[in-house]
């Protein structure tokens, strides 16, 4: 449930989306948006319903699932500060195909459905601004999708670790996992005992685990094993 909300400006700051709007534009997005503050474990919204608003995560967590007819469900999605969500559903006004809720506490803008998309008919710095976000998304997606088709699970693993290696020359790196590991093997697209095993192939690779804490013993080795894009696209 809601726990506090905030003018809307506040909110619209820490949205680098929205930027380099003038401040008119800007002014007509904040009449119809809010901030609010949630409770960690808060339904956003449901699989299925109508959007009323499209969500942006300002702090917090928040994960996207979905939920089969035999009722079982999967993470699909860990979001971080700066994400929306499922923009396309409120965009063409089409049910939601997954479900949304924080892990967090969590800080969300809300931006009302309908008279956003009345904006985006008058104003094209809103337009073109959501349009290059719904482009960086199925670019994020197509990417995933291929990674599932392409690399096993452990590789996915190893994918993920390089990317949070923040210094390029780095021969170690002491990394910390943002979320807990069960959410990251939703977000690898795998099981959790696959993950565990994933993470037991990559001690041989000089993984070191420790609850949250993993250490990377040898970044060029666990790299050339990962074969990242930037690599693979170097070498094509």
């Amino acid at each position: 449930m809601d726990v506090g909300v905030w003018p809307a400006a506040s909110g619209l700051r820490e949205v680098p989306l929205f930027d380099g709007l003038d401040p008119r534009t800007r002014a007509r997005l904040e009449a119809i948006s809010e901030t609010v503050a949630v409770s960690p474990r808060t339904e956003l919204f449901r699989q299925g319903e109508t959007p009323t608003a499209l969500h942006f995560l300002l702090q917090g967590q928040a994960i996207l699932s979905g939920t089969a007819p035999d009722g079982s469900q999967a993470v699909i999605e860990v979001l971080t500060p700066g994400a929306a969500f499922v923009v396309a559903s409120v965009l063409v006004d089409q049910a939601y195909l997954m479900s949304a809720s924080t892990v967090t506490s969590a800080r969300v803008l809300k931006l009302r459905a309908a008279p956003l998309r009345a904006l985006i008919r008058t104003e094209p710095q809103i337009a073109f601004a959501l349009m290059g976000m719904l482009a960086r998304n199925y670019r994020s997606m197509t990417r995933q999708v291929r990674d599932l088709k392409l690399r096993t699970a452990t590789q996915r693993l190893a994918c993920y670790l390089i990317s949070l290696v923040t210094d390029r020359e780095a021969k170690s790196a002491r990394l910390r996992l943002p979320f807990h590991k069960a959410l990251l093997a939703g977000r690898l697209g795998c099981r959790q005992d696959s993950l565990s095993r994933a993470f037991a192939v990559l001690r041989d690779l000089g993984v070191e685990t420790s609850g949250a804490t993993i250490m990377v013993n040898d970044v060029p080795r666990l790299r050339a094993y990962a074969m990242p894009d930037e690599l693979a696209e170097e070498a094509a």
